[in-house]
This record gives structure tokens, sequence and C-alpha cells, in this order.
């Protein structure tokens, strides 16, 4: 038979799961193949490909050229989306590889190793995703409205050299590559302070956090957030139970001795299996060469673990984020106060000294992104609690804006609008593309994980919310937030034992925490278990904070005894507290009382004047008589959110 060679694009696709599901039920596999060849056969004819041959549910396909060939990859992803989002079955979890490359043609097949790439690059793509060799990417980069992501360099079976990979990101693909199993996996320890003062303490903190977001630029690590590692801040803990409990395979510790502008700061990388060092310096500088140190420290580390840094990547680690150091002493006061406060809480006096601290920094270096992104986002978060919206919000919008200008590529930027674009305004779908913008910048970014499935529970999008929730705790598994939205959506799907099981696991860990307590608390009374309940809550009852109390009156209303509620509310209305109460909270307690129309007064002027703060508890029991009140209906509307529940809550 003649053969001839040829320049051609060549993509594999696969079905994920196929061969387990024909097993089990083949009738429906048939129906999925089906599915298939009508979503691919009129894409193909539109892209001038052509279909070499099937392998089961595997397929092989020919284009002339690498546009065509990744046009119609997309097109088929997105119909596949589109198709599940209809909610018609069964869904097509395809994956689709893309190499351009030499082929031999053999009557209609076509061989060699561009067609062997092509087929080992399909595994490597997100079910619903795209993976491409680098000759793809060199064709197609600035022809398509797409970003790009490099995986890394890959050795493949089969082929002698290795291949360079990258991932389309389609927005509506929530990404969660490269997949995190086949990645290093560090943690950066708390750095011991060793100065003369000690009360340098917050510059080894601060330097901790910096070195810990410097490593995550380095795409092919998967570095442990600040949250998790700070446990371990002088805990006499070896090696070993240290990687086994935040799951890493190496350490990086070290210390910090500063004297005037004098810096010396020990490092040194350690392997968990085998407790020896992989690598280990001194620097021994001035304060002004802080900068090449977080660097050098990177990128030795790069080094010792084998991750292949990208040009891009190289300079993002060796960027300044500001020429004063002023400015960058002045942010990681900012920056250790705000996670500080962020993981134990604090008073309204902390949190101004925390908003004092990156103002600073921002007067002595108007241009420092992080800054920026870091204040907005620290002002959405106590917004509500202690600042009012109306205060907090327009201030978030200048300082993002500024940040997004300054740091386009920035993955807090890009977590500190979504944040802001979610508690302010609702804003759905700006708010979810700039967190998996985020996450495609970063995907050690645990804030942004959090943040997005607390977005997508409030859709109630509860099984994507359960995912985000789980890839948070990959990179922060000892950070409480993202474990209690995992907990939680237990009982969002009605299965309240079970959430009641994972809360009741948290409670040895964090035996004074009130939110574990009362969520708990909630669960136990769902389940009819009212002594528990009260039991679990009575904590709250003498707490010096107005919003704790009002939450135990709460729960005994809940149990047939409202006057301590009402007595609450009374003294609220007679004496306003202090303490800055969201009235959204205000609102769910005149509805327990069956005070709809307060209720519903309370929240109209939280929505219009106030913090609109309803997305984030509309889901809640103490809103049932009011679901199907008019007005409540509307004010639903007015944030976007679905008018129903999906599930029992």
């Amino acid at each position: 038979m003649p053969s001839s060679r040829r320049l051609a694009a060549i993509v594999f696709t696969d079905i994920e799961g196929f061969t387990s599901q024909a097993h089990a039920d083949e009738k429906a596999a048939l129906a999925l193949l089906g599915i298939q060849e009508a979503l691919i056969a009129p894409h193909l004819a539109a892209h001038r490909g052509r279909q070499v041959k099937s392998m089961g549910d595997g397929l092989l396909l020919e284009f002339s050229n690498a546009l065509d060939a990744v046009e119609w990859a997309v097109a088929i992803q997105r119909e596949a989306h589109e198709h599940a989002l209809a909610g018609r079955t069964p869904r097509l979890p395809i994956r689709i590889g893309v190499h351009v490359g030499d082929v031999e043609a053999k009557g209609e097949d076509i061989l060699g190793d561009a067609v062997n790439i092509a087929a080992r690059l399909e595994p490597l793509a997100d079910v619903g995703g795209i993976a491409l060799s680098a000759q793809t990417i060199d064709q197609v980069r600035t022809k398509l409205p797409f970003r790009f992501e490099r995986v890394g360099s890959r050795k493949l079976k089969g082929i002698d050299e290795s291949v360079d990979v990258y991932r389309v990101q389609l927005p509506w693909l929530t990404r969660e590559s490269p997949p995190s199993s086949t990645l290093p996996r560090l943690a950066v320890l708390p750095l011991t302070n060793i100065s003369p003062d000690p009360k340098d303490e917050y510059f080894a903190d601060g330097l901790t956090e910096e070195l810990i977001s410097v490593l995550s630029r380095i795409r092919g690590l998967r570095v442990i957030s600040r949250t998790s590692a700070s446990q371990f801040k002088g805990a006499p803990k070896q090696v070993s139970q240290i990687g086994e409990a935040l799951g890493v395979s190496s350490l990086l510790e070290g210390s910090v001795r500063r004297s005037g502008n004098r810096l010396r700061i020990t490092m040194q990388l350690i392997d968990v299996l085998t407790d020896e060092h992989r690598w280990s310096q001194t620097f021994d500088r001035q304060l002004d060469d802080i900068f090449e140190i977080q660097a050098d420290v990177a990128m030795q580390t790069a080094r010792a673990l084998a991750v292949e840094l990208v040009d891009s990547e190289r300079k993002e680690v060796q960027s300044r984020p500001t020429s004063s150091l002023k400015a960058y002493e002045a942010y990681l006061r900012g920056a250790e106060g705000r996670h500080r406060y962020l993981e134990f809480g604090g008073t309204p006096k902390e949190a101004k000294e925390v908003i004092r601290h990156f103002e600073e920094a921002l007067r002595e270096d108007p241009k420092f992104a992080n800054a920026y992104s870091h204040l907005a986002d620290f002002l959405v978060s106590v917004s509500g609690e202690r600042l009012p919206g109306s205060e907090a919000f327009p201030r978030a919008r200048e300082l993002v804006g500024r940040a997004i200008e300054l740091a386009p590529g920035a993955s807090d930027s890009h977590e500190a609008r979504g944040h802001l674009a979610m508690e302010a305004d609702q804003d759905w779908t700006l708010a979810e593309r700039e967190f998996r913008e985020a996450i495609a910048l970063n995907p050690s970014n645990s804030e942004a994980h959090f943040w997005y499935g607390y977005l997508l529970s409030a859709l109630q999008r509860f099984s994507e919310c359960e995912r985000q929730a789980e890839l948070a705790i990959e990179v922060d598994p000892l950070w409480l937030e993202p474990r209690l939205m995992h907990a939680d959506q237990y009982g969002q799907s009605g299965n309240l034992e079970a959430a009641i099981r994972e809360y009741e696991k948290l409670v040895p860990d964090y035996p004074d925490n009130l939110v574990v307590a009362s969520r708990l608390s909630l669960l136990y009374f769902r389940a009819g278990r009212d002594e528990e309940s009260v039991r679990a809550l009575a904590p709250l009852e003498m707490s010096p904070r107005f919003l704790f109390r009002l939450m135990y009156s709460r729960l005994l209303a809940r149990t047939g005894q409202p006057e301590s509620l009402r007595a609450l509310l009374q003294e609220c209305e007679a004496r306003p507290s202090s303490e800055y109460l969201p009235l959204a909270t205000l609102a769910g307690s005149y509805a327990l009382l069956g005070e709809k129309d307060r209720a519903l007064d309370l929240h109209e002027r939280d929505v219009h004047q106030g913090d609109r703060a309803l997305w984030a508890f509309y889901q809640g029991q103490e809103f049932d008589s009011l679901r199907s009140e008019p007005r409540f209906v509307e004010l639903l509307r007015e944030l976007n959110l679905p008018t129903t529940l999906s599930r029992p809550c």
C-alpha cells in the first residue's frame, strides 16, 4: 500500500469512565456513543476535519491546520457543556488532546510519533477540557480568544523527548489542573525570629507569608497556604508529623535575624520522607536585598524539587513588588495583622490597625499593587461584621480597580475583585469569572477556592461548591472555613446525621470556637435533638458580644422559648449596641418571632441602604415563613438569587 508523509493537526478524544460504564450498563454506554456522534459530526465538517478511525469510545481525527483542530475541540466541549447545563442526559465527559506534526499516511490511516504524542496528550486534559502541545500553541496563541495554561514539561510514554503541555482555559470549565497529585507539595513553616528586638516578630511572620506567595507563583508546585502552616509555629513536632498533617513531601523552614539594616536569613529545604536537607543556605545581606533573597529561595527550591520554571514564572518570581522599603515594612505589618485577624478574630481597634498599616504602605508607594488588593479584600471581609458595607464597599471598589490596573496578572487582585463583586453587588457572573481567573493564575490560592465555593452555595450549585471546598482543603488542610463548608454540604442535601458527624469531628480541634458550636447546635435542632442543641450553644449565653447572645436566644426561640429573644431585641431598640449588628441578622430574629413585616422592612433597608447581606442567609430556616411573601421574593430577584430552594435546608 503506498505511503506518503504530510504535516497535520492530530486530535485524540476519549470519554471518561466509558469502559466501567459499559460493563455496568451497556445500553447507557451505547447512548453515550450516540450523543458523541451527534455532537462531533456537524462540527467536523464545518472545520474541515476527518475521522480517521474510532477505538471504542475514543476517536482519532485529522485536520489540515492547528487552528481548525483547536476551534473544533472548543466547539465540541462547549456543546457538551451546554448539553449538560440543559439537564439532558447522558452527560458527555470527554477529554481532547491536540498535536501538530509530521504523519505517515497508509491508506486512510495515519501513523508516526505525532499521532502517539496526541494520544498521550489526551489523558492530560481535564474532563471537559483540551490539552495541547507547544507546537500547537505556537500556531494558535494569537488567533483564539482564550488564555492558555502551561502545565509543564512531561515525559510521555514511548516518546524520546519531553513534551511541553498546555491547556486551554475554557471560561465555563472549573479548572483544577495541573492535577495536584502529580505535583510536589511544599509547606513553608513560620520563620523563627531571632532578632535582638522581639518586636521584629511581625517581620519574620510577614516574610513567611511573602515566601509562600512567591513560591505559589510557580505552577509546578502546590504550596500549602499560611493558615495551615502557621499552626506549627513553635510546635515541637517532628518533620514526619508535620508532613503527614499537611500532606506534603517537603518543608521549607528557617530563621530571620534583623539588626538595623542588616539581615541574616537561614533557610533549609527538608525532605519529609528521609528528614534530609535538599538544600540549605545562609543569606547575609542588606535589608534592601530582601526581594533578591526571596527569589533566590524560590528558585533553589524549584531546582531541588526538579520543577522547571518558564520565562514568565522566572520574571514574576524575580519581580520587586515595591521600590520602597518603608512601604514594604508597613505592608508586612498589615499582612500579618490581616492574617491574625481573619484567623483568630479581633476587635474594631485591631481591624483599624490593619487598615492603617496598608494605608501607610500606599502612601509610601502609590503603585504597590499587593497593598491595594490586600486592603480591598480585608475591607470586604470585615464588612457587615466590623464595618457597614456602605463604608467598606466604595473604598474597596477604588482599591481593587487600582490593583487590577497595576497587576492584571496577579491572582490576589482577581480574588479581591471577585469577592467584592459577590459581597457588594451580587454580580455572580463577574464574581465567578474573577474567582476562576484567580485560580487559573494560582491554583494554590485557597481563599479564591473558598470564596468561589461560597458563591456556588449561594446559587445552590452544591456539588460544585463541595468540589471547591475540597480544593481549598487540599492547599490549606487545617483552615477551618472550607472544612465547615465541606461539612455543610451534607446538611444542604438533607443528610443531617452525616453533617452532625462531620461537625462533631471538628469539636476536639476547635473546642472554644463559637461558630463550630452554633452550627452544630443548629444541626442538632434540625435533627430533633433539642437538648443537645441547647447544650452545644450554652457558652454563647454569657458571651460579652451581643451578637453571640442573640444567636443563643434565637436557638431558644426555635425550641419554643421566645422570651429571651424578645427581650434582647427590645434592649437593642431601646439602647443600640456599640457593636455593629448586620440588619440581615436582626431581620432573621424578627422572622423567627413571626413578625414578618418588621423582618421584611429590615431586609429592604439592608438591600437598598445597607450590606446587602441577605444572599448569605436566605436559605436558612428562619426565613421559611417569608418565602411566599411577594416582598421577599422581589428582594431575592434584586439580588439575582434563586427564588426557591432546590434542596432541603
